[in-house]
């Protein structure tokens, strides 16, 4: 005589419980980027609080948008090959962010920068840079 296993009677209920909380971790990752690049794009800061960069990937922002105070440049910065802990809040990243073609002139690394927005893809043609005012086209 034999009993059905534990992981046959609660088995199917903690699979479904367990995707429904990443399910809900993943749309609160969503939130609070969506809530930090409206803060950034309508404000123009503060950058303080933001999400952790392991949120930001959870969410599906791979990318930082990052402005060149000195050559007024957008640029984006892959947020999957940074090596910091998936406990780092975004803005921390803002005094690493140097742009090349300044330090390159400068012949010194050129550190003035400033965060713009997380997002989803690359600067391209079909997905231009984010405006910050309405007058800034």
């Amino acid at each position: 005589m034999t009993t059905k296993s534990r992981e046959r009677l609660y088995g199917a209920g903690i699979r479904i419980a367990q995707e429904q909380a990443a399910r809900a971790r993943k749309e609160a990752d969503r939130l609070a980027c969506d809530a930090w690049n409206r803060r950034m794009l309508g404000y123009k800061g503060p950058a303080q609080p933001s999400p952790l960069l392991g949120d930001a990937l959870n969410a599906g922002y791979y990318y930082l948008e990052v402005r060149c105070l000195g050559c007024d440049t957008n640029q984006t910065v892959a947020l999957d090959i940074i090596r910091r802990p998936k406990t780092t809040p975004i803005h921390e990243l803002e005094r690493y962010m140097r742009c090349q073609d300044c330090s390159r002139l400068r012949g010194h690394p050129y550190k003035r920068s400033a965060l713009v927005a997380l997002r989803e893809t690359k600067i391209s043609a079909a997905h231009p840079a984010s405006i910050w005012w309405p007058d800034d086209r």
